[in-house]
């Protein structure tokens, strides 16, 4: 990582559907409400209370604040509603296979899936990681049967690296405790940069 990964004013991002930006105490709430929804949280140990959703958003916020990238607020454009979240962040947990690393994830309110809005916002998020920051790689990981999320990845040129491992968070005996762990190269991204989404393409991204 460079020390253009410590671009303090790399704050938002527009795609033709999305703004991806700073946090703001009005997503407390939704990004509470989403976190509590059982079908958001299906391939997670369980739903997410208040208090751990606030932290989140208290340490991503922090996080864009002191070095302009991390989990970014995601609104639609048209109407400015809070979706949730996608970004690039460094995983806590010293004890993944993939560590040192950073790590591209996304969490979106149920409502607003089948749209295509993880992989329009991942799209400009990866341009980020790998243009501005000058990433050597991204990962991405979940649960073996999370099937949606592993399309997303697909979708934005990642590749399923085969290094399975047992995540450290999740109990044994879970289902969900087996991950899978997907990675993509600069290389890799350049050859998928011109694929078209929600009528644009990542060319499309603008950073303010």
């Amino acid at each position: 990582m460079t020390d253009a990964a410590r671009l303090a004013d790399l704050v938002e991002l527009t795609t033709p559907r999305l703004r991806l930006r700073q946090w703001r105490d009005a997503d407390r709430a939704p990004f509470a409400a989403l976190n509590a929804d059982p079908r958001v949280m299906r391939y997670f140990p369980s739903v997410t209370a208040r208090e751990a959703s606030d932290r989140s958003v208290d340490a991503w916020h922090a996080e864009i604040a002191e070095r302009g990238w991390s989990n970014w607020a995601v609104e639609l454009v048209r109407s400015g509603e809070f979706i949730g979240f996608v970004g690039l962040t460094v995983p806590r947990r010293a004890e993944l296979p993939c560590m040192p690393c950073v790590e591209i994830g996304w969490r979106l309110a149920h409502v607003h899936w089948g749209c295509g809005y993880a992989t329009e916002a991942a799209h400009a998020a990866l341009r980020v990681g790998f243009e501005r920051l000058q990433l050597a790689e991204i990962v991405s990981f979940t649960s073996l049967v999370n099937t949606p999320s592993r399309a997303v990845m697909e979708r934005i040129g990642m590749v399923d690296s085969g290094e399975d491992f047992d995540h450290p968070a999740v109990p044994e005996g879970s289902a969900l405790r087996r991950h899978c762990l997907y990675r993509i190269t600069p290389a890799r991204w350049r050859g998928a940069v011109g694929v078209d989404y929600a009528g644009g393409s990542t060319a499309s991204t603008q950073e303010h």
